[in-house]
């Protein structure tokens, strides 16, 4: 089969550029995909309404070896481009916090909507297949697949790697991207899991499970000010998942569960008033009374209010708000919501996604060193990159 662009991986990437890469240019596009239906992270993600966006889309929400790369791709296809689309498709949509925009409906819209793009762009799709083999060959790439109807011999001009990262193994990942860029000579940095819950030896935080508090957390990188979640393995939520991304194996993570700084204040109003209350009451008004009792024998939370003086109480809430912990690891690929690192930015065109040394191939989406923040961002990174790969390849 002699075609015109094959794109490996029918995901949010795969698909954003295959409907925009033919059209009414005429071009013959091809879309494979090992897994049963296309979109499936997609699908799942955002609790079923997928996060697709946000608001707030800046490049210095994404982490990259190069922090300049993302930003061609993302001024050209912004945010405000995205909503202009689904909008026009008549997808319904609201504001979470944060900027985050998710479907008011269901996450299949966004996928229905993607592949009745394709399907009106005359894109093929081939699901259920696996690529066997590629190699670069006179008339641009020769790729082997295996679909349930038998074994398939296509010739590409163009090759596009869409098929993600490592993470979510149980949903077929598999770093296949990585394999075949290597087999064309591109680097591959470090991987890593990312936006992923942090996990603490010999059950630390068993007592705490289910307990979630406001917060600020910081790693090596900005601090997030959002919700922490305490597990059977340690630490989640929102604050977690991001300061993740920032963290490397043996370094400590700082907990602030003071973030508005409200508590010392009300512990000093509140012993004018209330002297003979217990420390470990009034501080249950402030954060959640199983934390509190946690922390009472660790931290020495004795006395009445009136027995606290202010410099026991600023000590307190210093470690309230500085609270050093050190993660044993964290839950890996398994929950990991994305890849950090990734096919090395320098072998890439920032404008065209196409592999500087090797015309024809491009690199789109979570496969590239390119990774956004919790809320949207990475989808954001895949709308904008594979549509920058489809202008380019539509205009050959």
């Amino acid at each position: 089969m002699q075609i015109d662009t094959l794109i490996i991986g029918a995901g949010a990437a795969g698909m954003m550029c295959a409907a925009h890469a033919g059209g009414q240019s005429g071009k013959r596009v091809v879309v494979v995909d090992h897994a049963k239906a296309p979109g499936e992270k997609i699908r799942i993600s955002g609790g079923g309404r997928c996060n697709f966006t946000n608001m707030y889309c800046d490049p210095q929400a994404f982490i990259s070896h190069n922090p300049h790369f993302a930003k061609s791709a993302l001024a050209r296809y912004t945010q405000w481009d995205f909503i202009d689309l689904i909008d026009r498709h008549g997808i319904a949509w609201h504001e979470k916090t944060l900027g985050q925009l998710f479907c008011d409906g269901s996450a299949k819209q966004i996928v229905a909507m993607l592949t009745g793009m394709m399907a009106d762009a005359g894109v093929t799709l081939h699901l259920q297949t696996s690529v066997t083999h590629v190699a670069k060959s006179d008339r641009g790439f020769a790729v082997s697949l295996q679909t349930p109807d038998g074994a398939l011999q296509i010739q590409a001009r163009q090759l596009v790697l869409a098929s993600g990262g490592k993470s979510i193994p149980k949903m077929g990942a598999t770093g296949l991207a990585y394999d075949i860029a290597r087999r064309f000579g591109l680097p591959v940095t470090d991987t890593r899991p990312g936006l992923v819950p942090f996990t603490f030896a010999e059950g630390r935080f068993v007592p705490l499970a289910g307990v979630a508090a406001p917060s600020r957390m910081v790693a090596d990188g900005p601090a997030f000010d959002e919700a922490v979640l305490f597990t059977h393995r340690g630490l989640s939520g929102p604050a977690v998942l991001q300061v993740s991304s920032y963290w490397r194996e043996g370094d400590p993570v700082t907990l602030n569960l003071d973030p508005d700084d409200t508590i010392a204040p009300a512990l000093r109003a509140q012993r004018q008033h209330y002297g003979r209350r217990n420390l470990t009451t009034e501080l249950a008004t402030h954060l959640p009374s199983r934390l509190v009792e946690f922390m009472k024998d660790d931290w020495a939370l004795t006395g009445n209010l009136a027995d606290q003086s202010d410099t026991r109480i600023d000590a307190l809430v210093d470690r309230i708000q500085n609270w050093q912990l050190m993660p044993s690891g964290t839950e890996g690929y398994r929950t990991a919501e994305v890849t950090l690192g990734g096919i090395d930015t320098d072998a890439l065109s920032s404008k065209t996604m196409q592999a500087k040394d090797v015309p024809g191939l491009y690199v789109i989406g979570e496969a590239v060193d390119v990774t956004g923040w919790l809320g949207g961002y990475n989808f954001q990174w895949a709308w904008a990159s594979g549509m920058a790969a489809a202008r380019a390849i539509a205009a050959l």
